[in-house]
This record gives structure tokens, sequence and C-alpha cells, in this order.
């Protein structure tokens, strides 16, 4: 399996399938950049992910914000602040839910225990879901838009909560997949269009499938070990494409820190687009 292209990531994250312009972007997010496959850009501030809000408009979250980004100019505009006041943290997986709400993680800049946080953006309010968490990862949707997936990757499992009719959790979440007995560590994760569950499996490097009822089916490798987040691209939303990392890698190697596109893998759900008023 080859790369992309030529960039490699201290810190792949935030791989992200534009359904509009049919373009795969992710995020350097230690190197303070956003990366295409036409063009990159230098960014101010640590960025870590992404939801569409047109064509050329996308929602990101930085260290300090929610802003809005324009693909076409490279503008960017702030929207509201995200934990601005703690210079601690940065934001981590990010994603927008099928009731068009923007959910994003943040967490300690050092993976501080318990620093970090899960909030959810929806029709112009930024609200705090869940406290405590040390590294936030595995947002994610099942198709039917009634239950939110989400992990502290030093539990390795991952928790599922109930959603209202408006997106917004209701209840107490329950540990859906549990890694801990195969040493596994999730990271970014994504379900495809039949409810299947793809995580990015830290150290592993690999992308692990489950069955909606948490049952394994099969795994997908890539020749980096830090695998952090997949999206599913290109023609019928068939390819699956996966973020590495170059962090932590004593000696790395030549393909760590690739994005990488495993062809033909399965069939993905588009992006949900984000609204921004109410």
């Amino acid at each position: 399996m080859t790369p992309l292209n030529d960039i490699r990531c201290e810190l792949g994250e935030g791989s992200f399938w534009h359904p509009e312009r049919g373009e795969i972007f992710w995020f350097d997010i230690t190197g303070r950049k956003l990366h295409g496959l036409a063009r990159s850009w230098a960014l101010d501030e640590m960025t870590s992910a992404m939801g569409w809000l047109d064509h050329d408009h996308v929602l990101m979250a930085t260290e300090t914000r929610l802003a809005v980004f324009n693909l076409e100019t490279g503008s960017l505009r702030t929207l509201c602040p995200l934990e601005a006041e703690n210079a601690a943290t940065r934001s981590n997986d990010g994603r927008a839910d099928p009731q068009g709400g923007f959910w994003i993680s943040t967490m300690g800049k050092r993976a501080e225990k318990g620093a970090g946080a899960i909030w959810r953006w929806y029709k112009g309010e930024l609200r705090r879901l869940i406290a405590g968490i040390t590294i936030p990862n595995a947002i994610s949707f099942p198709p039917d838009g009634r239950t939110a997936c989400f992990t502290d990757t030093t539990t390795r499992q991952v928790m599922r909560v109930a959603l209202d009719s408006e997106g917004w959790p209701q209840g107490t979440p329950e540990c859906w997949l549990d890694l801990t007995a195969d040493e596994l560590n999730p990271d970014g994760a994504v379900f495809d269009a039949s409810g299947m569950f793809w995580v990015a499996q830290w150290g592993a490097g690999r992308v692990g499938a489950y069955a909606p009822d948490g049952q394994f089916l099969r795994a997908v490798g890539f020749p980096a070990p830090h695998t952090s987040c997949p999206a599913f691209g290109g023609a019928a939303l068939g390819d699956l494409y996966c973020t590495t990392a170059r962090e932590g890698r004593q000696n790395p190697h030549d393909l760590d820190g690739a994005t990488f596109r495993a062809v033909g893998i399965g069939k993905g759900q588009p992006e949900h687009r984000v609204i921004m008023e109410a």
C-alpha cells in the first residue's frame, strides 16, 4: 500500500472526505497544517477536525476556538471560543452528527489525566457534554442517528450514549466495545452505511471493523503503526483513508506520518452537514 503523497505528519488526524468537493483533507495537529491533495495551508494554531458547511466553507476546531475556514481563499473567521481560557488544552477528535451538530473533543497538550472534554456545537450553542477525559477519540454516529460513540483511549473502551431527536445525549454512556483483552488502543473512528464501526487502533497499524453488536469482523492493515483516523471517500465512498503519526516513534521510518488509501474496502456514509443557526 502506497501513501497518498510525500507529506509526513508528526500527528496526522481528522481525515475528512468533503462530499460536495469530492476531496480528502487531513490535519497535522502539532505541525499546525491542513493538507489536501491539491494544496496545504499553514494554520496559526493546532487544529484537529472539521465539518462541512457548504462547498467552500468548513467548521474547524483549533486549540482555542471553533472557526469557519474558506477552502478557496484560506481566510479564517472565529465562531466562538473553545476552552480559550485554558492554555493547557487543545482540540482533538471531532465529527458532525446526523442532526447537524458538531462534536469536538479537547485534551491536555501533554495528555494530562482527566484534562479533556467532549463538546457539541448545535444551531449557535456550544455545550460541554462530558468532562474528565484524558484522550477523547472515536466520536462517531451510526446511520440511524439514535446513538453516539466515543472513547477515552486510555481506557480501551468505546462508549455509546443515546441521543434525543435533536442529537443531544440522554442517559448515561455505557461501554459498547471493550478492547482491553486485545490490548488495542481505539483512536479515530467512523461508522459506514451499514452500521459497521471502523476504528483506527493506535500502535497496531490497522483499522478494525466491528459489527453493530460489537463483534470483530476484519482489520485493514497499514504500513505505519500509529494509525489515527479513518474516513471513507472516493468513488461511491468505497475507499478507506487513514492518517498516521510519527509522534511517539523512537526510530520512525519513511511511511510513519503518511496518509493512506485502501481501495474498495466498504461503503461509507456521507459526512453530515453542520447546521450553523437555529
